[in-house]
């Protein structure tokens, strides 16, 4: 058995979403200055690293974060590896992904994953989950999907992948680091924090397999 950290470590150095604020980070009281603990103050967007989008992040009617289920945030995963010269997630690819029967979380492990290690700059050509793609995705009995970049959708056409399958009821995990994780089957938690009437959250995540 082997653990699998796949989230980004938050710093001042992530890359985020353009529009997001950036990450800010700093120490507001010192041990070495007379004070009786070390406490650091955080501030970010919610969909910042890696992180889960509740439906109200597209669906004004749609639950927000605290209410997703446990049940599709733990559990059974895979990870399909996508060929490097795949550039969408189209209908035509995934269904020739090879995604189990039957599976409930699925994520996708492509060359986005290869950002992590050597880019700090926001990537606009990512690979993502087109429109038709959501689509096929849709019809299958799936409680979550994981996409190794900032988002499942296109740079530029976000909407219509997310609603599909936010409307589902499958929960987006994004931001996931995949690059050191091998295809294949293994047991998925990924614990957002419970945060009130919130559209998304940052979470940790871990693969064991």
């Amino acid at each position: 058995m082997k653990i699998y950290d796949i989230s980004l470590t938050i710093s001042p150095d992530l890359p985020v979403w353009p529009g997001d604020p950036s990450v800010e980070m700093k120490q507001v009281t010192f041990i070495p200055k007379g004070d009786s603990c070390n406490i650091s103050h955080v501030a970010m967007s919610v969909h910042t690293g890696t992180h889960v989008d509740a439906p109200y992040h597209f669906l004004n009617e749609g639950k927000t974060v605290e209410a997703l289920p446990l049940e599709a945030l733990v559990g059974p995963a895979y990870v399909i590896q996508v060929h490097d010269a795949v550039d969408r997630l189209t209908a035509e690819v995934l269904a020739q992904a090879e995604i189990p029967d039957g599976a409930e979380r699925v994520l996708f492990k492509t060359r986005n994953s290869a950002f992590w290690g050597r880019e700090r700059t926001f990537q606009e050509g990512f690979v993502a989950i087109t429109a038709d793609g959501a689509e096929w995705l849709a019809k299958r009995d799936l409680r979550l999907i994981g996409m190794d970049y900032l988002s499942v959708a296109p740079f530029g056409d976000a909407t219509a992948t997310h609603q599909t399958l936010l409307r589902r009821g499958i929960v987006l995990l994004e931001g996931v680091n995949l690059s050191e994780v091998q295809p294949g089957r293994y047991d998925l938690y990924c614990l957002p924090l419970k945060l009130a009437k919130s559209d998304g959250a940052p979470a940790r995540v871990v693969l064991i397999g």
